[in-house]
């Protein structure tokens, strides 16, 4: 992330992207993280709320080695959230449903990002390009309109990074409700090399081929539902 900023030339432009890409990284890992914690904390374990990862607090939440990495390359990591499944009624849909809160919150975020910056876009001039040289609130709305893109894009892309169906990603948990047992635990027990592969597959695929099948999920959402919400916006006003 902070690579393709930089490398785009511009200095100034690139140091206040990267100042608005922090709080969005830091919001959609805290959300993210903590989601995981209320719901097991609904489902009957208190594991994560004892350790006080029920909280949007990123200090509790950042492994700072994987806050870097998302930074720099797109791609990170949190701290696990601790979770126990003998807490839960049925050990295998409360994992299940513990996992699938995280990037479920991230889709709602990023909808929620794009809804936002959609409204901004549709009341304060349809030309961006051309608000960002009209004064300090021109500048203020160009920036918010940054923020806000960054965050759903950001966010659309956690979503679609971890709801991929194989382990170690949180998407496994939930589609493993389909697998039988046997085969589910098997398979997980390969999840650091899965894990080491999509994150090679990823960096070949955005390095060599300039393409990041995340990053064009996400791309899309983003302009699917800000176009959604703009017609919506052209009804209403007219």
């Amino acid at each position: 992330m902070l690579l393709s900023l930089l490398s785009s030339g511009n200095i100034r432009d690139a140091i206040i992207s990267i100042l608005l890409t922090l709080p969005a990284v830091l919001i959609a890992i805290s959300f993210h993280e903590a989601a995981h914690a209320y719901a097991a904390y609904k489902l009957g374990d208190r594991t994560a709320h004892n350790l006080g990862r029920l909280t949007f607090n990123p200090i509790k939440h950042i492994d700072p080695f994987g806050f870097l990495c998302m930074l720099v390359f797109g791609y990170g990591w949190a701290k696990p959230v601790p979770i126990n499944p003998r807490n839960f009624k049925n050990a295998r849909r409360g994992m299940a449903f513990t996992a699938i809160a995280g990037p479920m919150m991230n889709l709602l975020i990023g909808i929620i990002s794009t809804i936002i910056y959609t409204v901004i876009f549709f009341y304060f001039g349809m030309n961006i390009v051309g608000i960002i040289y009209n004064g300090f609130t021109a500048k203020l709305v160009w920036m918010a309109l940054m923020l806000f893109q960054y965050m759903a894009i950001l966010n659309f892309m956690l979503m679609a990074y971890n709801m991929i169906p194989v382990p170690p990603f949180d998407g496994s948990r939930f589609f493993g409700l389909l697998l039988p047992q046997r085969i589910y635990w098997s398979i997980m027990r390969y999840e650091r090399h899965i894990l080491v592969g999509v994150i090679l597959i990823s960096v070949i695929l955005s390095r060599f081929f300039d393409f990041s099948p995340f990053a064009w999920i996400a791309e899309n959402l983003f302009e699917g539902i800000a176009n959604l919400i703009l017609k919506l916006l052209v009804i209403i006003s007219n």
